[in-house]
């Protein structure tokens, strides 16, 4: 009987191990954009490494910077395939790790997620990028710094304000480099969010404006 049982499990394995998997030829896909792209594509291998072929029934991003397509849906044992993928890098610095969720028919794997790594190189740091004062708190003066990080030194051309409540000034510390900018609520009994626009000599058009925020936050509890 023990026998019987072992031979039955034996003769099932391959019924049970049968699957389709797609996998990706690197398991995170890099990239690294020049600082005057605001878009970036790529194109990406992968095959099916299963024993049964594979339906792609969608495919889902939940950064709507990422979008990508598949050269076809059904992939075979064995198959190779190729993806493309592009970035909308508007807004985005640093390293970025972006996924894609892709849905098949494969009930051992319904999802397959392909990762990507985009460095992308940071010219304008703002530091911090948001300053708050609590609602009631004494209207003390904060400082926010302006690092200008690329190979070609760059100038701060003008600064602008959404909301007259906050005042603000700015000096150059270093030229072409640095700057630090000094605001001051005129009150703090209401609540506001303002942003302060940043004008630049830059050569390269999406750094020409920058934004640095400010907050009147209502007081925690």
């Amino acid at each position: 009987m023990r026998l019987l049982r072992t031979l039955l499990c034996l003769c099932a394995l391959p019924l049970d191990c049968a699957c389709a998997q797609l996998v990706t030829d690197l398991p995170v896909i890099e990239l690294n954009p020049t600082p005057e792209m605001v878009s970036i594509s790529t194109t990406f291998g992968f095959h099916n490494k299963g024993t049964q072929p594979v339906t792609v029934v969608s495919i889902e991003s939940a950064c709507s910077c990422l979008s990508a397509t598949l050269d076809k849906p059904i992939y075979q044992p064995g198959e190779k395939g190729t993806g493309k993928a592009t970035f909308k890098l508007s807004g985005l610095t640093g390293m970025q790790e972006k996924a894609l969720r892709v849905h098949t028919d494969d009930p051992s794997r319904p999802e397959w997620m392909i990762r990507f790594a985009i460095d992308v190189p940071e010219l304008i740091r703002i530091e911090p990028k948001t300053q708050q004062w609590a609602q009631g708190d004494p209207t003390l003066a904060k400082t926010t710094r302006v690092s200008l990080l690329g190979d070609v030194p760059m100038k701060i051309t003008a600064i602008t304000t959404t909301c007259e409540q906050v005042k603000f000034s700015w000096r150059e510390i270093t030229p072409g480099r640095e700057y630090e900018i000094t605001l001051q609520p005129t009150t703090t009994a209401d609540i506001l969010f303002g942003a302060l626009k940043i004008e630049t000599d830059s050569k390269i058009p999406k750094y020409l404006r920058q934004l640095a925020f400010f907050a009147v936050c209502r007081k925690p509890g």
